[in-house]
């Protein structure tokens, strides 16, 4: 069986959906406190459903039965400046689940984040020296850390993959509320007042709206994820880490403008000015190279920016 945990979550509750049609025996991990209701996975088919607190127990018992952990669970805000918990989240429980995984020699996926590679100065390249990223807020610094932390071990999990998400958009982010990505919150103000809203550029050259950013729907992220399940490691997909990204960028004008289209009205952006703390932490720009997913023999196509968004605006007005 599968240990998925973030299994609430966007990514990791998706990851989950898909293993469970798949057929999969999944445990899903999260916040679950006693007596409280699981809902969005309720019903599929989860084989148990265990607190995050209580997971290295769990895992403890039953080790024997564990194919895979998938540990999507994070504290993924980049506003939170908490620096104990986030690394108590982000940092301490991955290194927790990294040893049990390789005394086990269970195989082991997390998610890491494009926040890790900063202003993008030294380029998007997952085949790059990571020691040399500096990324601008506290939680691309304990993806970051923990990558580093992983890279120098001598005692991994047989299979260990960090996925490098770039910009995610996709069905059941609601929960995230201000973190949610722009395609989600464009459509709500679209459908509540005819206008979507964006921040304004406070970079030279880059006009407002203009600010690029490497969207990648969520089938496309979980197909990503799950096909690291299938492919051992080998030269030419060895353990390590991996960007998980279309490999084109595209401005927020063009997304919020997929958005007016899918949902048939005409476009109106108004240009918020950008918060004075987030001037300096802002990424413009984010586009991933994707030659070593490839390589590692992930041969699907990315959906266009339009395609993605068209199936998303699809779900959001059904809800």
């Amino acid at each position: 069986m599968f240990v998925v945990t973030g299994a609430s979550g966007f990514i990791g509750s998706q990851v989950a959906l898909r293993l469970l049609e798949r057929g999969s025996a999944v445990v899903a991990v999260d916040h679950y406190a006693e007596g409280q209701e699981h809902r969005y996975l309720d019903g599929h088919g989860v084989r148990e459903f265990v607190d995050k607190d209580h997971l290295h127990i769990w895992l403890n018992h039953h080790a024997q039965d564990v194919q895979a952990v998938i540990h999507m669970g994070a504290c993924s805000d980049t506003t939170v400046t908490d620096r104990a918990f986030v690394m108590r989240v982000n940092y301490d429980y991955t290194r927790a689940l990294w040893n049990f995984c390789a005394r086990e020699r269970i195989p082991l996926l997390y998610a890491s984040s494009a926040a890790t590679y900063g202003d993008g100065a030294l380029g998007w390249d997952d085949a790059c020296d990571p020691q040399r990223l500096q990324p601008l807020n506290l939680y691309g610094e304990s993806k970051h850390k923990f990558d580093l932390w992983a890279l120098e071990q001598p005692k991994a999990p047989p299979r260990w993959v960090a996925l490098k998400y770039f910009n995610v958009f996709g069905p059941h982010e609601r929960h995230k509320a201000r973190m949610a990505s722009v395609a989600f919150h464009a459509f709500h103000q679209i459908r509540a007042h005819g206008k979507a809203t964006l921040f304004q550029s406070h970079h030279e050259g880059i006009p407002h709206g203009g600010q690029r950013r490497d969207f990648i729907f969520i089938e496309d992220a979980v197909a990503a994820t799950l096909h690291f399940l299938n492919t051992p490691a080998s030269p030419e997909a060895p353990n390590g880490l991996y960007n998980v990204g279309t490999g084109t960028a595209r401005t927020f004008a063009d997304l919020v403008g997929a958005v007016f289209a899918a949902m048939e009205r005409p476009p109106l952006i108004v240009f918020d000015p950008m918060p004075e703390e987030l001037r300096e932490k802002y990424q413009y720009f984010t586009q991933a190279t994707t030659a070593k997913l490839r390589r590692a023999g992930f041969t699907q196509p990315f959906q266009s920016l339009e395609e993605g968004v068209r199936k998303y605006v699809q779900v959001l007005a059904a809800a």
